[in-house]
């Protein structure tokens, strides 16, 4: 966030997310099945359009800093569980530092493409 305390829904409060966002629609773009597992976005991220551009799992719906290693336990989850699995934000907030504050996200199947941005 650039501006603390300011309005969180305003896309300009926000440093680096409108590039975020830019990629992630052009991900969507070449994939727009939920086969491809997009993680986006970094600290204070907003969290909203992150996941309105098509992310599955998008940081930090409560504007925290995350631990750097939560997006590699998020990912290790997908790339480890069956493809019959679908995993949620449920079946993972417990191993991470802020939990759904974090982290959060509609989900995605195991094992599939993931795509950091």
């Amino acid at each position: 966030m650039i501006r603390k305390g300011s309005n969180f829904n305003d896309l300009y409060n926000y440093r680096n997310s409108k590039h975020f966002i830019r990629t992630v629609k052009e991900a969507r773009k070449f994939e727009m099945k939920k086969d491809l597992v997009i993680f986006a976005g970094a600290c204070q991220s907003y969290y909203e359009g992150l996941m309105l551009a098509g992310a599955n799992f998008a940081s930090s719906p409560a504007r925290i800093l995350i631990d750097f290693i939560d997006p590699l336990i998020v990912a290790e989850k997908i790339a480890t569980t069956s493809e019959e699995k679908f995993v949620t934000i449920k079946d993972i907030e417990d191993e991470l530092r802020g939990g759904q504050r974090g982290i959060s996200g509609t989900g995605a199947k195991g094992r599939k493409k993931i795509l950091w941005i």
